[in-house]
């Protein structure tokens, strides 16, 4: 099963945007994610990240719910913590 895991940017590189991209927590483990599909995301947005692409920016609150399903399907196995302004289950 192919799964997108919600994150926070915590820094972008500006530039071409077809090179854009950014600095994302996930519980704390900061990801390099192009930013391609996403031209619309800024600093602080949650962006659901599949294959280190962010595939869409989405509120605090679905990223909240996405990552308590994960955590409740054994997805996030490891992780103690939920993305950065996320507050764990």
């Amino acid at each position: 099963m192919c799964l997108a895991v919600p994150g926070k940017i915590v820094e972008i590189s500006e530039g071409d945007p077809l090179l854009r991209s950014a600095k994302v927590s996930f519980a704390g483990v900061i990801k390099l994610v192009s930013l391609t599909c996403t031209p619309e995301a800024k600093l602080g947005d949650f962006v659901l990240v599949h294959v280190g692409v962010a595939i869409s920016t989405i509120d605090p609150q679905e990223a909240e719910e996405t990552f308590r399903y994960l955590k409740a399907m054994g997805e996030l196995d490891g992780l103690d913590a939920a993305p950065a302004g996320v507050t764990p289950p």
